[in-house]
């Protein structure tokens, strides 16, 4: 058996929390297991590798999601040193006009970290690759799909009726 997975999350700063719980509380209802840390690419570069390192050399399966705006090199920095996934989950911010998304966007070659702007999203898209492997959170992402599918349909019912 596949030992259970987990999601680091690993934010450039610690006001990135709110972000982050998002992110964490969507990740609970599939029952994956999280962690939240801290570290900057920029500003403490040695930690966010040692972290990395303890990481990697952890036997369970993960997906890594970062949180980091501005000029975003935790994704890339974190991409580049893992095998795991990598999904970036920068916060929107109007600095800019919005233009500081682009950080996370623009990759250098061989370094690629998937961009999902909203946290729940991102929480999603970590449960689809963890589902791959683990039947327990496949059948979870099911039922959630059916559950959303069921709102649509009702509010379409909802409509047709004049109900609304």
């Amino acid at each position: 058996m596949t030992e259970k997975a987990i999601v680091p999350i690993l934010m450039g700063s610690r006001s990135d929390m709110s972000h982050a719980e998002k992110i964490g509380e969507a990740l609970a209802e599939f029952g994956i297991a999280y962690e939240y840390r801290v570290g900057s690419a920029h500003k403490t570069p040695v930690h966010v590798l040692d972290l990395l390192k303890a990481y990697e050399n952890d036997p369970r399966p993960k997906v890594y999601i970062t949180i980091a705006g501005r000029s975003n090199a935790l994704s890339g920095f974190t991409d580049g040193v893992v095998n795991a996934p990598v999904i970036a989950c920068p916060p929107v911010s109007s600095s800019f006009g919005g233009a500081d998304i682009y950080s996370s966007l623009r990759m250098p070659s061989g370094v690629a970290p998937a961009v999902v702007l909203e946290p729940t999203g991102a929480a999603l898209l970590a449960a689809k690759i963890i589902a791959l492997f683990d039947a327990d959170v496949r059948e979870k992402l099911v039922a959630k799909r059916l559950e959303t599918a069921n709102v649509i349909l009702q509010d379409d019912r909802d409509v047709s009726s004049g109900d609304a």
